[in-house]
């Protein structure tokens, strides 16, 4: 394997990756059952205890 294969591989295949890593972040944060998890953690800062 050459330098252009594997960068031609990482290229592909790496940006490939990084979509569904990104999609399934974006459906975990828009998953209704975290909802309450987040509005919680959202407020966290701003509980006097």
């Amino acid at each position: 394997m050459d330098y252009e294969s594997v960068r031609s591989f990482a290229a592909t295949w790496g940006l490939v990756a990084l979509v569904i890593m990104f999609l399934v972040a974006v459906a975990y944060a828009l998953w209704p059952r975290n909802r309450a998890r987040f509005r919680d953690a959202a407020h966290m800062p701003l509980r006097e205890d």
